[in-house]
């Protein structure tokens, strides 16, 4: 290797600063051969010419649309390499990267709005879902009050991946629980019965489409029913006194899988 002058050339740390590469990977090229500095002072320091430069703005280029080193080296060093047809193969191989990347975006976006507004539907298709007792308002509420909980974010997660079709699933299926909650009190079906704890793991089987719900929670939520004035107003509208029926067979089926019902708690 010629000797330079300490005006000459470029040191490592030059070229790591002007290129923005580490002295790592400018080290290692050198190891491989890859991008060799031409000069070396008396002290025995590396020195980088203004070709040794050019070569490494090419590397870098390289290295940024994907190229393999060993790639890099074929295009650098072999007369007899298809440059363009390796570009174009790269190109062809960050167009799908890109498409990919924004379909991640998209992705993303839909999970963001999910965790901010509950639902990714119109106020029309939310009524043309869930019915004309369904106030979009409740989705602000409930973002309120329980937007910072396992719940909320379960829900968000799965709310992002859901279209109309896959929400009218899960209304048709809980209108269907609740139709079968009125028939089967009208039928005189004891709370506690095999017939009561079958409609009360549907329930909790449905309602987990919008998040993971224990037998401890639907306690929780059999409670509600009864108390929440809103909540009691609706199942009592689908047969009086169905609010108290429901909550009671949601005890009795809890306390056959050994859970007591005073002590439950939202877990």
């Amino acid at each position: 290797m010629p000797d330079a002058t300490d005006t000459e050339g470029l040191t490592v740390g030059q070229v790591s600063a002007r290129l923005d590469v580490t002295v790592r990977a400018l080290h290692h090229w050198d190891e491989i051969g890859l991008a060799r500095p031409s000069l070396r002072t008396a002290a025995g320091y590396r020195l980088y010419t203004a070709g040794d430069l050019e070569r490494l703005h090419r590397i870098v280029v390289y290295r940024e649309i994907g190229l393999g080193l060993d790639r890099i080296r074929a295009v650098l060093d072999d007369p007899t390499a298809d440059v363009p047809g390796a570009l174009r193969a790269q190109r062809t191989q960050v167009a799908e990267r890109i498409d990919r990347l924004q379909q991640l975006s998209a992705g993303l976006d839909r999970m963001i709005d999910a965790h901010e507004r509950g639902l990714l539907l119109t106020i029309e298709q939310q009524a043309a879902i869930f019915g004309p007792e369904w106030n979009p308002d409740w989705l602000t509420e409930a973002r309120q009050r329980y937007g910072d909980t396992t719940q909320w974010r379960q829900y968000a997660e799965r709310s992002a991946s859901r279209g109309p079709e896959e929400w009218q699933a899960i209304a048709e299926a809980m209108t269907g629980v609740e139709r079968a909650l009125g028939e089967a009190m009208d039928a005189g079906v004891a709370p506690g019965s095999p017939e009561a704890h079958h409609i009360v793991e549907r329930h909790r089987e449905v309602f987990a489409s919008y998040f993971p719900l224990t037998r401890e929670m639907q306690v929780c939520l059999g409670r509600s029913y009864e108390a929440d004035p809103a909540f009691a107003a609706h199942y009592d509208g689908i047969r009086p006194g169905l609010a108290t029926w429901f909550r009671q067979s949601i005890d009795a089926s809890a306390r056959d899988h050994g859970i007591d019902p005073d002590t439950a708690t939202w877990q």
